[in-house]
């Protein structure tokens, strides 16, 4: 049965298809159910004879393999692209592999295209484009006879416009067809209402060489020092007090309901080594940890959903569109601190379950990015969010993780089944880099502050 934003939402969809208009673009919560909604209307426009095949589009090959059970399920036809389906789920990085014979077999056709988390997909024109945006925009944009674009956070780092967007002024303020709000879906028990915790420490010292400095935050310390975000969040006083709250917490929630999990998204290979570590021999939690490094790590992620293990620790595995809904306690260790990746990993964590308690806890070290991003989350689409062009995309330090990230160029180019390689050898970098600094910080008498969205 349809919730009541997605039968609202569909209907909108057909109207507009109906009317003439090729293209709808809706932003909902994230695990709010945009993959049944995108199905259901697939589902009507076959019933009205509207189209003969679905596409569907997404940035990894585990959300790909998520869209093709539900849309099977839906459809009740296959969506494997054999003989006998009635279309295709496949990643944005297949793409380009796809030929010129095989498009103009499409254009027989009356095609419906879904592109979920359209925000991978940058650019207006061939010319600025990323390279899955060039591939939506020369590819399948011209086959397509309609297309649904689904995004939970759409906006980028970079502030390029997104592909199938559409923008309402100079400035570049997005304009949705239709919007789901995560108050929206807080209130229709849809999600779960977040809680963030930002932890922080009023004796901070940092011993070099020659000098020694004390704070009273660690804001504080990264505006007077030459230390970066990246000394805190591989500092092993900071990881135990954060890993032990975060620890507690599910230890709580497992009270009833035993199966609750917890998610650590680490910024390394390294670090996240180091945190399953911690987590084992300090606090005693049963651990998986995916990498890239991992044969199969979808395989992992898969027997951890399916599992009673209390901790994922995750690089870049794990940031969004992953279906997990035990999860419901997340630690942002991440080196990566935009806006975009920190709702991104928040919503892993928002997706409610038949459990008892449907609490969703985030763990965070109150840098004063992150603490702007917690403190303004009941805003879906950021004022901030617009495409404007800049020189620049972020703070220097931000520049060589998110170089990758925000281009595209990089997204699971090595690999068309998945996302690992987005980030990779930029995290690697940074840890070192981390490593090789010269000053001791040392973090004492911690304390924590708790945001509780629509509170």
């Amino acid at each position: 049965m349809l919730r009541i934003w997605q039968q609202e939402c569909a209907d909108a969809a057909i109207n507009k298809y109906l009317s003439g208009e090729r293209n709808f673009f809706c932003q909902a919560a994230p695990g709010a159910g945009k993959t049944v909604l995108a199905a259901t209307i697939a589902s009507r426009l076959l019933e009205l004879n509207c189209v003969d095949l679905v596409l569907c589009f997404s940035p990894s090959r585990t959300i790909a393999d998520g869209m093709k059970a539900t849309f099977s399920a839906i459809l009740g036809r296959p969506l494997s692209g054999a003989l006998g389906s009635v279309g295709q789920s496949m990643t944005y990085q297949s793409l380009q592999f796809v030929d010129e014979e095989f498009l103009l077999e499409l254009r027989r056709y009356r095609v419906f295209a879904v592109f979920d988390e359209i925000h991978h997909c940058a650019g207006s024109e061939i010319g600025d484009c990323n390279v899955w945006g060039k591939q939506v925009l020369a590819k399948i944009q011209k086959v397509a006879s309609y297309s649904l674009a689904l995004s939970g956070t759409p906006w980028r780092s970079d502030a390029l416009p997104i592909v199938m967007a559409n923008y309402t002024d100079e400035l570049g303020t997005l304009r949705v067809d239709y919007q789901y709000t995560l108050k929206q879906a807080v209130t229709d028990n849809v999600c779960r209402s977040p809680k963030i915790v930002l932890v922080d420490s009023n004796q901070l010292s940092v011993v070099g060489i020659e000098t020694s400095q004390s704070f009273t935050s660690v804001a504080e310390m990264l505006k007077r020092t030459g230390n970066s975000y990246q000394h805190v969040i591989h500092n092993q006083e900071a990881m135990v007090h954060l890993l032990k709250l975060a620890c507690e917490k599910l230890n709580h929630l497992r009270i009833h309901n035993p199966n609750a999990a917890g998610l650590v998204v680490a910024t390394s290979v390294e670090h996240a080594l180091q945190i399953e570590q911690l987590l084992i021999s300090e606090f005693g939690q049963s651990t998986v940890i995916v990498t890239y490094k991992h044969e199969q790590p979808l395989a992992e992620i898969e027997r951890f959903r399916n599992s009673s293990k209390q901790w994922i620790v995750s690089v870049g595995m794990i940031s969004e569109g992953t279906d997990i809904p035990r999860l419901q306690v997340c630690c942002h260790l991440s080196a990566i601190k935009t806006k975009l990746y920190f709702r991104q990993v928040l919503g892993r964590v928002l997706r409610v379950s038949s459990n008892v308690q449907q609490e969703a806890w985030l763990f965070t070290f109150a840098e004063q990015n992150l603490v702007e991003f917690a403190e303004r989350i009941e805003q879906d689409i950021p004022e901030a969010c617009v495409w404007v062009k800049p020189e620049t995309i972020c703070d220097a330090e931000d520049v060589q993780v998110l170089r990758n990230w925000t281009c595209g160029n990089a997204i699971g180019e090595n690999d068309p089944s998945s996302i690992v390689d987005w980030k990779v050898g930029s995290s690697d970098l940074v840890s070192k880099q981390a490593s090789k600094h010269s000053d001791e910080l040392s973090l004492q008498a911690f304390k924590q502050r708790v945001i509780s969205a629509f509170g």
